[in-house]
């Protein structure tokens, strides 16, 4: 897959770069990219949710009435789940949602995900590029320049400071180095857009 670099006013800068099919080319494996996505969501949470059961609420144990002859159900304690203020049923604990995914599979996720945006033509390649000083102004400029809405994923070899701060403010825009690129970013973002050196720290990262 060929596509034309841009420079960050938007225009083709006459030269093109092969992208490489091993990794844009492949068809996607969608229920890779599920579990890898449902992973890295598993991971972002902390699992500290809590409730008291029957054991741990405050109460008298005393039974409430007499076992038998009042008509109506046993009970004995007043904290028990069917009762205001008392324990609850099944609560939730704190645990551990994260799981193990294999390597290959994790680098599968990656690829097929990369796949999707090519096959969707949704990868833009910019010239290296940089801010002298950290503006938001400038990087809505660039935004605006290539033309792209939505949300924007801006992929580079090594990340520049004033690149990240300029981005910083903006919703819709995430910047990442080559090696954080994670398959949850990638399918969550409308448009991709690779720096041209990221291209080959992209070969590198999925060299076999």
């Amino acid at each position: 897959m060929e596509l034309s670099v841009l420079n960050i006013a938007g225009k083709e800068t006459g030269r093109k770069i092969e992208l490489n099919d091993a990794i844009f080319g492949i068809q996607p494996n969608e229920h890779a990219i599920y579990l890898d996505v449902k992973q890295f969501l598993a991971n972002q949470r902390q699992g500290t949710h809590k409730s008291k059961q029957r054991n741990e609420v405050s109460g008298s144990t005393k039974k409430l009435k007499k076992q038998k002859g009042t008509g109506g159900a046993r009970a004995g304690s007043i904290k028990n789940p069917l009762f205001r203020g008392g324990g609850r049923i099944f609560g939730p604990v704190p645990r551990d949602y994260s799981f193990k995914l294999n390597k290959k599979l994790k680098r599968l996720a990656r690829k097929s995900a990369l796949a999707v945006k090519a096959g969707a033509n949704a990868v833009t390649v910019v010239e290296d590029f940089n801010f002298e000083a950290p503006k938001t102004k400038q990087f809505v400029e660039l935004v605006k320049n290539l033309n792209l809405n939505g949300k924007l994923l801006l992929v580079m070899s090594d990340v520049n400071e004033n690149v990240v701060l300029s981005a910083r403010n903006l919703q819709d825009v995430q910047v990442m180095r080559v090696n954080d690129l994670a398959t949850y970013n990638i399918m969550r973002a409308r448009n991709l857009v690779l720096v041209e050196s990221s291209v080959q720290g992209l070969n590198e990262m999925f060299k076999s």
